[in-house]
Order: structure tokens, then sequence, then C-alpha cells
């Protein structure tokens, strides 16, 4: 049974309530200017992280803001890897940047598509090599990350739901996104003790702060220990 976890969130993305969540992960996953996010809310965003010694990652997505990086859009294995590659620099201008986690449609296009998972992970070793790969448990960006000889953490998510295969229940579909705190607490207990490096909470949804806390809580009090991955 995993004794230790990584607790990220994905912020910078507009939800307003970035301050009130940072205390309570050990990873940020800041938007880099596509789906969400600017130059100043980078900034800001970091500053919050490093305030409170989260480590900082970068989260790119599909240049979608419309629907906010989660509908699907068809690009060559080129245009990811340029796009991803944009974005992760794009943070780099403003901290040291630690991780990489593709940001909605992406990650999850990344997680079962060979090519698209080989072009994130040509993308973030292009940029630094020495950077770790935030992806879906058994996916296929996993084994593209690994083969491109990044450090890889497999990720969980306290608060989404998941098919029979391991993927994501697409956020269409009723019930994909978990909002009760004790269901989302069980869930990620459960996905904890199956092995994973690092657990997702969503900073964008309506109950995302007290979530948080209780998640953290409830890890804790089974003997688990949060720290950042790698650290």
């Amino acid at each position: 049974m995993s004794r230790r976890i990584d607790f990220n969130c994905d912020l910078g993305e507009g939800a307003g309530h970035d301050g009130e969540l940072m205390p309570w992960i050990t990873s940020a996953n800041i938007a880099c200017g596509a789906h969400a996010g600017d130059e100043a809310t980078m900034c800001a965003t970091v500053s919050l992280a490093q305030r409170h010694g989260v480590a900082i990652g970068a989260h790119p997505g599909f240049a979608d803001r419309e629907n906010f990086g989660r509908r699907e859009l068809t690009l060559t294995a080129a245009e990811v890897q340029a796009l991803v590659e944009w974005q992760v620099r794009a943070l780099q201008r403003i901290a040291t940047v630690v991780h990489v986690k593709p940001h909605g449609a992406l990650y999850n296009l990344a997680a079962r598509d060979p090519m698209i998972a080989a072009a994130v992970a040509a993308a973030v070793r292009a940029v630094d090599a020495r950077l770790v790969l935030f992806a879906l448990r058994g996916s296929e960006l996993v084994r593209a990350g690994r083969s491109a000889g990044l450090r890889v953490a497999e990720e969980v998510f306290a608060d989404r739901m998941y098919r029979v295969d391991g993927a994501l229940t697409p956020r269409a579909e009723g019930g994909a996104v978990i909002t009760d705190e004790t269901e989302s607490a069980a869930q990620a207990l459960r996905l904890v003790r199956e092995g994973a490096d690092t657990i997702c909470l969503h900073g964008d949804g309506a109950h995302a702060v007290a979530l948080v806390r209780r998640l953290n809580a409830e890890l804790r009090q089974a003997g688990i220990e949060i720290r950042a991955f790698g650290v």
C-alpha cells in the first residue's frame, strides 16, 4: 500500500479560489495561456505556490478558451508538440517548472492515442528532459513518457468517475464529476492504496475548497504522507 502521495490541483484558470486551495496541496498545475490564463494569472499563481512551498507545474491544453480546452481538436503530432512546448516555455519564463500535466481534452486524448502521447512526451523532453510528466495511471501517456526517458508520475483523480477500462468518464455523461465529499474521499483513499504517484482534485469545481480540505485530512488520518512527487 502506498504510504505517500503527491496532491495536485489545476489552478490559474480563473475559478477565483486558488488562494484557498493552495495551502492544502503539494503540486500546482498552472494554466499557460491556451485554454485559460495569461501572463498576469501565471505570475499570480506562481507567487501563491512559492508562498506555500508548492511545486510548480505547467498545465498545457488545447487553444480553445470557448470550451475551456475540454473539446478535442484535430491536430497533427507536430502541431501538438509545438502547442505543448510554447505553453511550457511561457511558464518557464516566469518560474522554475518542475512538472507538466496536459489539460482536459488533450490529457484524455494523449491517454489513449499513442501518436498524441508521443508528441506530448517529445514536447516535454524538448523543453527539459528533467521535467516530470503527470499522466493518467496505466495510460498511453505513461508509456510514451517512459519511452522518451522522462520521469512519469502516474495520476489518479479524487473527483472524477472511471470507466471499467481505467479511462475517465467523459464529462458529458451524468455522474462524471464527483461532488460528494464522502464519496470523493473514499475513492481517493482506495486509489492511493492501489498505487499512484499523484492524486488530482480539479480547482474549478464548485465544492473544490471543501473537498481539498476533506481529502487532505482523510489522507493524513490514514497515515499517508502528502509530499510533492520526487521530493
